[in-house]
């Protein structure tokens, strides 16, 4: 069934644009900045997982892990490491290159995170080179029959991770103790300061997390489209563009967007797959013209 197996593989596509779009969200609701150099991110996420699986099973840091060296045990191994390096990498993104722009007039964190994202692309690409690498999936690499359509393993281990972390950040954005404290400084910094929130350490707070959700997006996407240097860079536009889509200050929405931007691409891909990304902007600037806000987004008034 060609038209099931599209809505699965659209669904953990979109899986990989949630995970990014909420972390685009966090970020912008708390500071009205984020990272436009997360698919540098995202990439290198991807090849330290790889790194991490080859220096565990054959020693050394740079290398092609073969299929026999994809277990559980590596995988998740590779997992926290990544998530580990970029959530720390978010940290010195937000001191070095946003906070001292953070409430300024003018676009000037834009270049900065863009130029910050640039040193790292580049420095990967020192170390890992341009050629991708291939990397099996901890499921095997044979396909599950639902229903008459064929899935990869990988894709339906990205779809379920997505959708758990996805309820636990929702959760923890309203009934944790820092996600009371996130929102109270997307809704206004100076007064969630007056409270005794200390807005500075959210800020980094949701850029560590933020980091972290495009190390799970660059692990997990690595078995069904490679590690690469460049691999990252379409998956975070997209990704950006479901968080416009959806509503970039709603969480929920960005998700939303995520999962309506794999469904359609992987779609219109199934008849015409030279329109995917034309439809999938195409979209973008449709909604946009009647809901600037996005889908599920709200459009604030402003006393002058």
């Amino acid at each position: 069934m060609p038209l099931l197996q599209a809505i699965l593989s659209g669904l953990a596509m979109g899986s990989v644009y949630a995970l990014v779009a909420f972390g685009f969200s966090i970020t912008y609701t708390t500071t009205k900045t984020f990272n436009f150099g997360q698919g540098a991110f995202l990439a290198l996420a991807g090849l330290i997982g790889i790194s991490a699986i080859v220096l565990v099973t054959q020693g050394k840091l740079i290398g092609f892990p073969s299929p026999q060296d994809v277990t559980w045990g590596t995988f998740l191994f590779a997992l926290a490491a990544a998530m580990l390096v970029l959530a720390l990498l978010g940290y010195v993104l937000y001191i070095t290159a946003i906070k001292h722009f953070v409430g300024e007039a003018g676009l000037s964190w834009v270049m900065s995170t863009i130029g910050f994202g640039i040193i790292i692309q580049n420095l990967a690409l020192l170390i890992w080179g341009p050629a991708p690498i291939a990397v099996a999936s901890p499921l095997g690499e044979g396909v599950v029959n639902i229903l008459g359509a064929g899935v990869r393993p990988q894709e339906i281990l990205v779809f379920a991770t997505t959708l758990v972390l996805m309820i636990v950040l929702d959760w923890a954005l309203h009934r944790t103790k820092m996600g009371k404290a996130v929102r109270a400084v997307a809704f206004s910094k100076s007064a969630a300061s007056l409270m005794g929130i200390n807005a500075n350490a959210v800020a980094v707070g949701v850029f560590a997390i933020s980091s972290a959700l495009a190390a799970v997006a660059g692990v997990m996407v690595a078995p069904i489209a490679t590690a690469s240097v460049f691999v990252g860079t379409l998956l975070s536009l997209k990704a950006f563009s479901a968080a416009i889509l959806g509503g970039l200050e709603n969480p929920r929405g960005c998700i939303f967007g995520g999962f309506l931007i794999g469904l359609l691409e992987s779609l219109i891909g199934l008849w015409y797959s030279n329109l995917r990304e034309i439809a999938v902007f195409a979209l973008i600037i449709v909604v946009l013209y009647f809901r600037p806000a996005g889908i599920l987004g709200r459009v604030h008034a402003e006393k002058v």
